[in-house]
């Protein structure tokens, strides 16, 4: 007779769980458990603490307060080697493979045979490998390798380091529907071998498919845990978003939607990639367009595509117009000399130079918008500048000359703020504005984006976080799979509609 997961001894047991980075939570007192053989998938939406506590889960991040027991014993793991040597693995949506390095190497990577040949560890790998059905020549080199089968050897590597917990962190983002198919046949194999999984997933249809038990977050707390097959999407819709000020009240003077003016960019059946499949939508002087959505909806990779970050497909890409003249740019730098400019939703690996100053972050901004010689360097225009945007975003620092690396997150982003709009632009891309800053940072930069619209200014901005998205938007347009699927006026959005319409 076959035990229910529910009348399991859990392999993994969490109580109280809080974490806190300088006095704020990320998770608080959430409790959760999985047993053998459980397919167990958190949801909420980005920032609801999913991530935090998987880390937790796997020893990248140590808790402030709570238990962990796993196996009947009580751990704290210091880094996710503990974890790991325990059975404890995760795969994470970008994948962790070096990839200069085999199939067959990165499987044994840190567990190498003390005596082995290329040929013995291909051999092994090619048995796990066929073991779990995965088709991967394990003689390839990972950076060869599709998003799909990268997966696969990251799941082959924790079931060679005898994982008996693996975490998936968004594993079907970038993956086509046949992928898809083949992932879930991959988790029902690891079910049956009595591995648990936690499924980290925004594709609630997913969850419910192939999940035991739902557990919602919101806000860094545990709302509930379902039995997916007593669940249904509406429900989960509701546990996720129900907030009180999910609708926006009467006399909310950001209901009111500001004129259109003329239009600027028009986006028409633009294709990139596997990421933007049939992008249509305009953006209009006067006005804040938001783009919501989920991860992997193409929202980031749209933006790209519009400054010249990425290629759109050359033969039956679509058309872009920037106030009705055809453009493809080459180059971001073209974009800026067109008055465009895009904030990045990475601003430490793209939005500034750590470890230079404030004032020469932002005159290297301004160079990157001007015609004028790189030679002609001005010290006093530097100061004048810096000076000038210091006072209009309220950056703060401890003196004058500080590294951008050693402000605040919400410093460091109103940095990258100052650098775009020195250029002097006529449309603003702002993708994540707010990500990881403090709540006085997204107040200042919420007005920012408010003023700039008022101004006349054309604002598009990129949000996962569905409060900052009704606040700030005349226009809500919501991208899935690659498209625009609709869009709604900022009088009649809602929480639980742009979560529809996003997840549908």
């Amino acid at each position: 007779m076959t035990l229910s997961t529910e009348t399991k001894a859990p392999i993994l047991e969490i109580t109280g769980a809080t974490k806190l980075y300088e006095g704020t939570a990320a998770i608080r007192n959430v409790d959760f458990r999985i047993a053998p053989g459980e397919v167990h998938a958190l949801v909420g939406e980005n920032g609801a603490g999913k991530s935090t506590l998987c880390k937790v889960i796997c020893g990248a991040v140590e808790l402030t307060s709570g238990e962990l027991v796993y196996n009947g014993r009580p751990y704290r793991f210091r880094s996710p080697q503990d974890a790991l040597n325990l059975g404890i693995a995760m795969v994470y949506q970008e994948t962790s493979l070096v990839p200069t390095m085999t199939a067959a190497q990165n499987i044994h990577l840190g567990r190498e045979p003390l005596l082995s040949t290329f040929k013995s560890l291909n051999i092994r790998a090619q048995h796990l490998l066929q073991s779990m059905n995965f088709s991967v020549d394990p003689t390839a080199l990972a950076s060869s390798l599709g998003t799909a089968k990268r997966q696969m050897v990251e799941i082959a590597r924790a079931i060679h380091f005898g994982a008996k917990l693996i975490i998936f962190d968004e594993p079907s983002a970038s993956l086509t529907p046949e992928e898809i198919q083949h992932l879930f046949l991959l988790i029902e194999d690891l079910k049956r071998r009595g591995v648990a999984i936690v499924y980290i997933s925004h594709a609630l249809e997913e969850a419910l498919e192939i999940s035991d038990h739902i557990t919602v977050l919101r806000d860094g707390e545990k709302v509930k845990t379902l039995k997916a097959k007593d669940t249904n999407r509406e429900e989960i819709i509701r546990l996720m978003v129900g907030r009180e000020i999910a609708e926006r009240k009467a006399g909310d003077a950001a209901k009111t939607a500001r004129s259109r003016g003329d239009l600027v960019l028009s986006v028409e059946n633009v294709v990139s990639g596997t990421m933007v499949r049939n992008m249509t939508f305009k953006v209009f002087a006067g006005q804040v367009t938001t783009i919501a959505g989920l991860v992997g909806s193409g929202r980031t990779e749209i933006a790209k595509v519009i400054v010249g970050a990425e290629k759109r497909r050359r033969i039956r890409g679509g058309e872009i117009r920037l106030k009705g003249r055809p453009v493809r740019y080459r180059v971001p730098s073209q974009a800026i000399r067109d008055g465009i400019v895009y904030v990045t939703e990475d601003r430490k690996i793209d939005g500034f130079f750590e470890t230079m100053s404030i004032d020469e972050n932002i005159y290297l901004g301004h160079l990157a918008g001007t015609r004028q010689s790189r030679l002609m360097l001005s010290g006093r225009k530097a100061k004048t500048l810096a000076e000038e945007w210091r006072s209009k975003l309220k950056i703060a620092a401890i003196h004058r000359e500080a590294k951008v690396i050693e402000l605040s997150g919400g410093n460091q982003q109103k940095v990258v703020i100052a650098k775009s709009m020195v250029q002097q632009p006529s449309l603003v891309i702002f993708d994540e504005p707010t990500r990881g800053v403090d709540v006085g940072a997204i107040q200042e930069i919420h007005r920012l984006i408010e003023s700039l619209a008022d101004q006349g200014f054309a604002v598009l901005v990129i949000s996962s976080y569905l409060p900052e998205v009704l606040k700030i938007s005349d226009r809500i347009l919501v991208a899935r799979g690659g498209r625009i699927v609709e869009q709604f006026d900022c009088q009649h959005a809602s929480e639980e509609k742009i979560m529809f319409a996003a997840i549908h």
